[in-house]
């Protein structure tokens, strides 16, 4: 059981809330989180008897701080890109250069004995060529070339490194398939709550979700008990791109794969503006992750299938459907007839 935890990027969802989850974990003596800026005062409250010190873990005084607070466990959470959307060369000094500041300070540490590093399955990168669904082990066809994809590699490695030079200590990859859920606001629950849905013309992507709740669990249970390694995190099951534009009323809007481009440069000016490259090539090739490793030797099952996060998320925003179920089942069956009588 840790005594004193680190936890960076309280001033987001899954910072703030898994802070004050482990400050309410009985046996758990101290909880700070650590940001560049204040949490709003939601977040604050989620954060119950956590300490926020404001601190920029990109400089090396975040060594003085682990160090002085007599840290054991660092969990370095402000990788990743839920909450609200980061200016690119920002976000890249924060899950880059800062990862590689915090585990520096790990490492000179004689007391942190344990790390648990928030990742992405973006890892594996998006493209028609990938296998049907990646184990941990699963090298991509394609690496990612750009964007936060390319930063969670390069923080992986630093994790890799550090363990290399420090093999006493434990350390915790979570790979999160795509968050979602009622209360989190990301550039993937923006563009499912748009009117007309823009979607890639003949492609329908496999989708693998992970529901916030699910994601603060599996955080929890690896700062709080021993799960080294690497282990995907994703619900059970997935969704195609059109089910789940379906699911939650809206209303595809498919355009040509070579208009891909410009698609990004027009929502970066909408409320979209989150949105990343590699998202959209997740929504043009997909990506599903095996979670055997999670079930059997990490010992967690997540409680949301991809399905039910999905459709926990369109409750809790009350997205209303734009047009009535009868008149799209209407719609596609006048759309089975004429091809029925095409093929006559």
């Amino acid at each position: 059981m840790p005594d004193v935890v680190l936890v960076t990027g309280v001033s987001r969802f899954i910072g703030a809330h898994l802070a004050g989850r482990l400050a309410e974990s009985p046996g758990v003596g101290r909880v700070l989180g650590v940001d560049v800026v204040p949490p709003s005062p939601e977040l604050s409250r989620r954060m119950g008897g956590a300490e926020f010190v404001r601190a920029d873990i990109r400089h090396p005084l975040i060594a003085k701080i682990v160090s002085e607070a007599r840290v054991d466990t660092v969990v370095q959470a402000s990788t990743g890109s839920d909450g609200l959307p980061t200016a690119r060369t920002a976000h890249r000094e924060m899950s880059v250069l800062g990862t590689m500041r915090l585990m520096a300070a790990c490492q000179s540490s004689p007391r942190v004995r344990k790390l648990v590093l928030k990742s992405t399955s973006a890892v594996y990168g998006a493209s028609p060529r990938d296998p049907a669904v990646f184990t941990e082990d699963t090298a991509p066809r394609d690496l990612p070339s750009s964007g936060c994809a390319k930063d969670a590699v390069e923080v992986e490695g630093y994790a890799r490194g550090l363990g290399r030079r420090r093999p006493d200590m434990d350390i915790t990859v979570l790979r999160f398939t795509d968050l979602i859920g009622p209360r989190i606001d990301s550039a993937l629950t923006r563009y499912f709550s748009l009117p007309l849905v823009p979607t890639i013309l003949g492609r329908d992507a496999r989708l693998q979700l992970l529901h916030t709740e699910d994601a603060l669990t599996a955080l929890q249970r690896a700062t709080l008990e021993e799960h080294p390694g690497v282990f995907n995190v994703g619900g059970d099951g997935v969704l195609m791109l059109g089910q789940a534009i379906r699911r939650a009323g809206r209303v595809p809007s498919p355009v040509p794969g070579v208009a891909v481009p410009p698609l990004t440069g027009f929502l970066r000016g909408t409320n979209l503006s989150g949105i990343s490259t590699e998202q959209l090539e997740l929504l043009n090739f997909g990506r599903v992750v095996d979670t055997t490793k999670l079930r059997e030797r990490f010992g967690f099952v997540p409680r949301w299938t991809t399905q039910q996060a999905f459709d926990d998320f369109v409750r809790g925003r009350d997205l209303r459907p734009l047009v009535s179920p009868e008149r799209i089942r209407e719609a596609e069956r006048g759309l089975g007839r004429v091809v029925s009588r095409a093929g006559r």
